[in-house]
């Protein structure tokens, strides 16, 4: 990308104590000179000014909007040491072949209070969206020194622990969805969950949208499941859960739930994005203090993250959600029925799961990160994948995740149980293979016919399944060409 320069530049500039307006750019808002110091929160702002619109102008204004300015010069700034406070934008590159640019903004780490995403948020994405020298804006990445990594307390368990409670290695971790996830009665909601437990998957799940409606409300269909969770672990001898959706009107009611759901010995309780960032934290904070895993579904997030020029990025709110504290977030499939292209959700994968992640832009990541020792979170994959689709999930995912299984599990012509067998053995059977040292991926599908010629559950799963699959172009793919090795 080509660095731009202000249009401005070697023009006589009035003072920045001169009535009237000023431009962003003179107030102190861009400097090309600006060095980020090891404390700074850097962010990555995708911006497409009107005509007309100078990019380095456009890029200021979001520096300044975002922290301490405003459209006119004020002299309360005399009160405060202003230049410490000022968002900084360093550098504006122009995306090639378009009419977008990229503009990098540092802020001082003063500017945010400690452990607080809704105020990292407030701040950084508050305002500057409806800015009107704009036709649109997105945050596509930020840079979260340790020095404030340090003020949250993160995942309350983490993939290790998470592992070490269910007694579970080597593998991706199978889930499922209960369907129809509205309509069904308590009761039949947990001979749902039942059989998908004793068939093979270690968890099910309530889904976004169920609470606790009229035809089955959440005490009743929460002694169901755990009736069913209980019985599942006895007839399998395995640890199983299921997600007890917690999301209610008010905090006061997520606690009451939350409380049942540990009086009823459930190993896991679930809440969605939508709950907010702040009722999101305070349920990891409960889980950390009583020892449950806690699932956040991504609930509402392609509203703003799904366009390329305007909103936020899905690895701003991995980021935001590693810190807030979940265990599990739902995060792509790569190969399902819900937007994910493959360098993207690598990218988030890499991003809730390792350490200390480089800027690579082939994955969309802009700059280096490093979660100084936080627990990572296990992303999960769901929506419109299968067990013929196994090895590409364990190629493209890795075995630290959650494959949920749907449709594609009760769905299966034979039963939920059968449906949740096939899944298993699937798994089971890449996995050896892939202990083996064999080509599993080039392989993937003999694999699973040899393997199905021992499971009619699988035999049949592949039969239904084998060939459907989603394939549409991606709304949003990183603006770097990934390399063969990469994939």
């Amino acid at each position: 990308m080509a660095m731009v320069k202000s249009s401005g530049d070697g023009q006589a500039k009035k003072s920045r104590w001169s009535a009237g307006v000023s431009p962003y750019a003179e107030m102190g808002y861009y400097n090309a000179d600006y060095k980020p110091k090891d404390t700074d929160i850097l962010a990555a702002f995708r911006l497409v000014p009107q005509p007309g619109m100078d990019p380095v102008e456009a890029a200021a204004a979001v520096a300044g909007e975002s922290s301490t300015a405003t459209w006119t010069v004020v002299w309360t700034d005399r009160l405060t040491a202003y230049e410490h406070y000022q968002g900084k934008c360093y550098r504006v590159d122009q995306v090639p072949g378009s009419d977008q640019y990229i503009a990098y903004i540092a802020y001082d780490l003063d500017l945010f209070e400690e452990g607080s995403i809704a105020n990292m948020s407030s701040s950084i994405i508050g305002n500057v969206f409806g800015f009107k020298a704009l036709k649109s804006v997105r945050l596509e990445d930020l840079r979260i020194p340790p020095h404030y990594t340090k003020t949250f307390q993160g995942p309350p368990h983490g993939i290790m622990m998470e592992r070490e409670y269910l007694n579970k290695y080597g593998r991706p971790l199978l889930g499922a969805t209960v369907k129809p996830k509205l309509g069904l009665s308590a009761r039949n909601y947990g001979r749902v969950v039942y059989e998908a437990l004793r068939g093979g998957l270690d968890f099910t799940k309530d889904d976004e949208n169920i609470n606790s409606q009229p035809f089955m409300r959440w005490r009743d269909r929460w002694l169901f499941a755990m009736e069913a969770v209980n019985r599942a672990q006895a007839d399998t001898g395995e640890v199983k859960g299921h997600y007890l959706n917690v999301t209610a009107a008010t905090m006061e009611e997520m606690y009451e739930r939350a409380d049942f759901a540990k009086e009823l010995g459930s190993v896991i309780v679930m809440v969605d994005l939508t709950a907010g960032f702040t009722a999101i934290q305070s349920m990891s904070k409960w889980c950390r203090r009583n020892g449950l895993l806690l699932h956040l579904h991504r609930a509402g997030h392609s509203t703003y993250t799904r366009q390329k020029t305007h909103g936020v990025n899905f690895r701003v709110i991995s980021k935001w959600m590693r810190l807030a504290g979940v265990d599990h977030i739902h995060a792509g499939t790569v190969v399902g029925k819900l937007e994910g292209d493959v360098h993207s959700v690598q990218g988030y994968y890499r991003t809730l799961r390792c350490n200390r992640t480089d800027a690579d832009p082939s994955l969309g990541l802009y700059f280096e990160q490093d979660w100084a020792s936080m627990a990572a979170v296990m992303p999960v994959a769901s929506g419109g994948i299968h067990a013929g689709q196994m090895h590409l999930l364990l190629h493209y995912l890795g075995e630290d995740c959650i494959l949920q299984f749907g449709g594609g599990t009760i769905g299966h012509p034979d039963g939920i149980a059968a449906g949740a067998t096939a899944n298993r053995v699937a798994l089971e059977a890449m996995i050896q293979a892939r202990n083996e040292g064999r080509d599993y991926l080039r392989e993937g599908p003999e694999i699973l016919e040899k393997a199905a010629r021992h499971s009619p559950s699988l035999k049949k799963a592949l039969e239904i399944w084998k060939d459907v699959s989603f394939e549409f172009e991606s709304t949003d793919v990183p603006d770097a060409v990934a390399t063969p090795e990469l994939v």
